[in-house]
């Protein structure tokens, strides 16, 4: 799969505990906590490009010139519920990113996204946004969630997957050319019924034990 702004990480560690987290007799309690581990591991991925600027700090021994993060803190949204498995282990990572968080559940005769929750940081526009999602089937949730966010003023996004298939890849790439996607895989082909195969199952269910 090729696509402008796409990109697979392809860290043996991801790939590894990917591989565990698919199992079907993963237990709950080892999905988050894989789920977990993998989400910090492309937390890092996602942050490469963050800009620094330097400040002058005192060391034991002597002043310096040191880099940090520039600007507004980073922000973090999570498209509810799934995303929250993500969403904590970034947390982990970058303890101090803003949050916010769109709620919305996918209809299941049409397909479609349905918001029914949005709460976002102040200066949105102004802050360098992810959006955490782990499952990027249809597209279509994720399509609507960004085009949510640039509603609400979000200039500078990127979409991050756990697993992704073509079809949802395509989807958003064609809406938003402008939003960089890093997925751990990229997987066969979506079910009848809009289900990633091979996939893992519904993230969700998985996630907190709920059918």
């Amino acid at each position: 799969m090729t696509a402008p702004n796409f990109k697979v990480a392809d860290h043996p560690l991801i790939q590894h505990k990917l591989t565990l987290l698919r199992r079907k007799e993963t237990s709950t309690a080892e999905f988050r906590q894989l789920l977990g581990e993998i989400a910090l591991l492309l937390a890092f991925e996602a942050t490469r490009d963050l800009a620094l600027t330097k400040v002058e700090i005192e060391t034991p021994l002597e002043t310096m010139a040191a880099p940090v993060l520039d600007g507004k803190k980073l922000c973090l949204v999570s498209i509810l519920r799934a995303g929250n498995g993500l969403l904590e282990g970034m947390l982990d990572l970058i303890p101090s990113a803003r949050v916010g968080h769109i709620g919305m559940y996918r209809d299941h005769e049409t397909l479609e996204p349905v918001e029914y929750y949005l709460k976002l940081p102040h200066s949105i526009g102004e802050r360098q946004v992810i959006v955490v999602d782990p499952m990027l089937a249809t597209g279509n949730s994720a399509v609507a969630a960004i085009t949510r966010l640039k509603e609400a003023g979000a200039k500078r996004m990127k979409f991050v997957a756990l697993v992704a298939a073509p079809e949802g890849i395509s989807a958003l790439t064609e809406v938003h050319p402008d939003v960089p996607i890093l997925t751990a895989a990229v997987d066969r082909q979506l079910s009848e019924i809009g289900y990633i195969l091979p996939g893992l199952g519904d993230a969700g269910d998985r996630l907190y034990g709920t059918k």
